[in-house]
C-alpha cells in the first residue's frame, strides 16, 4: 500500500511541512528510517534522529521545531504518539478488510452470515452459527455449533471455537486460540480411578475481549466461563471453567487462574501468576509477575511473592532475606560468646 504525505495528514488531520506528493509504502522506527518509509518523533530523547533519518516523512507534534535542516517531510499533529497508533490501526484495517468465501471451506446451511463477511480457506462452521457483520474469520479456524459472533470480530488462522461460545462485538482471538474446551472437572471413586463429570456451560466473551496466540479458556461445568467488556489476555494463558474476568482486566503471558474464582475490574495481572480456585480477587488489584495467590484479595492490593504478600511487605522481607547469611553469621557469633 502506498500513501502519500497529504494523504496521511488528512487521515490524521495534520499538517505538511515539505513535500506533500512524497510517498510512503512502509512504516519504520526513527533511528532505522528507510526511503519511502513512515516514522514519528514522540520521545524527546530520539529528537537528534530526526535530523539524521532516511525516512520520507516523519509524524511530529505542532510544537516541534527544528534547529537544523531536515530532509523528511514533517506532518504535524496534536499528539505524534497517538496519531501514529491511529495509522498503525487504520493501516491493519486496510491489511486485514478481506472479504468473500474462500475454497475449499465448510459452511453450515443453517449458519448465518452479515455484510462484508470473510471465511478463509479450510475453516469450519457448524449448524446454526451466528455472524455479524465485517466478521473475518481466516484459514484452518473451527466455529463449533450454535456460536455467536459479534460484529467486526476477527478470528486468526488456527483458532478452535467449540460449541455454544458467545463472542461480542470488536473481539479479536489470535492464532492458536481454544475456547469453549472442557473445564477440569473429574470425580475420584473407591478405587481413586477418575470419572469425568460434563461440562455442559458455555463461554461468554463480551464485547473488546482480545485473546493472545495459545491461550485456553474453558467453557463452564454449569453456567458461563465469563470475560466481561474490554478484558485483554496474552499469550499463553489459561483460564479454568466458571472464571469470572471484570472489565478490562488485563493479564500477561503463561497466568494460570483456577475455575470458579472471581476476578475484578481494572486488574494488572503480571506474567507466570498463579490463581487458586474458589477465591475472589477485588477491583484495581494488581498482581506482580510470577506471583502465586492463595486468598481472595480485597479491592486496590498490590502484591508480589509466592504465597504472595503485600507489595510493601515483600520489599521489606526481601532486604532481610538477601541479608540473611550475615544474619546467621551475627547470632552464632553471640551465641559462641555466650
Amino acid at each position: 500500500m502506498i500513501f502519500t504525505a497529504s494523504q496521511i495528514a488528512g487521515i490524521l488531520e495534520g499538517d505538511v511541512e515539505g513535500n506533500p506528493e512524497i510517498a510512503v509504502h512502509k512504516l519504520s522506527k526513527i533511528e532505522e528510517g528507510e526511503e519511502g518509509s513512515l516514522t514519528f518523533l514522540a520521545n524527546p530523547k530520539y529528537t537528534s534522529y530526526i535530523y539524521t533519518t532516511k525516512a520520507s516523512v516523519t509524524i511530529v507534534n505542532r510544537d516541534f521545531v527544528p534547529e537544523h535542516k531536515l530532509t523528511t517531510t514533517l506532518i504535524k499533529v496534536d499528539d505524534a504518539y497517538t496519531s501514529f497508533s491511529k495509522l498503525l490501526e487504520y493501516y491493519n484495517q486496510v491489511k486485514n478488510n478481506k472479504v468473500g468465501i474462500e475454497s475449499p471451506v465448510f459452511l453450515s446451511d443453517t449458519a448465518k452470515y452479515g455484510a462484508d463477511f470473510y471465511l478463509g480457506a479450510f475453516a469450519y462452521v457448524g449448524s446454526n452459527v451466528k455472524i455479524g457483520n465485517n466478521v473475518k474469520i481466516y484459514p484452518n479456524a473451527y466455529i463449533g455449533d450454535n456460536v455467536v459472533i459479534g460484529d467486526n470480530a476477527v478470528i486468526f488462522a488456527g483458532a478452535k471455537i467449540y460449541s455454544e461460545t458467545v463472542i461480542g462485538k470488536n473481539c479479536v482471538l489470535h492464532s492458536g486460540v481454544v475456547v469453549g474446551a472442557d473445564g477440569f472437572g473429574f470425580t475420584p471413586n473407591e478405587n481413586m480411578e477418575y470419572s469425568k463429570i460434563p461440562q455442559t456451560g458455555n463461554v461468554i466473551l463480551e464485547d473488546d475481549v482480545e485473546v493472545g496466540a495459545g491461550t485456553t479458556i474453558d467453557r463452564a461445568t454449569l453456567g458461563s466461563t465469563i470475560l466481561r467488556k474490554g478484558v485483554k489476555l496474552d499469550n499463553q494463558i489459561q483460564i479454568a471453567h466458571n472464571v469470572e474476568i471484570g472489565e478490562h482486566t488485563v493479564i500477561a503471558a503463561q497466568t494460570g487462574v483456577a475455575g470458579s474464582t472471581k476476578i475484578g475490574k481494572y486488574c494488572k495481572i503480571g506474567g507466570q501468576v498463579g490463581i487458586v480456585g474458589h477465591i475472589t480477587i477485588g477491583d484495581y488489584v494488581k498482581i506482580q509477575a510470577q506471583s502465586g495467590i492463595g486468598r481472595s484479595v480485597l479491592d486496590n492490593e498490590t502484591l508480589q511473592g509466592s504465597p504472595a504478600l503485600s507489595y510493601g511487605d515483600f520489599n521489606k522481607s526481601y532486604v532481610h532475606f538477601k541479608n540473611l547469611p550475615k544474619i546467621i553469621n551475627r547470632i552464632e557469633d553471640i551465641e559462641k560468646k555466650n
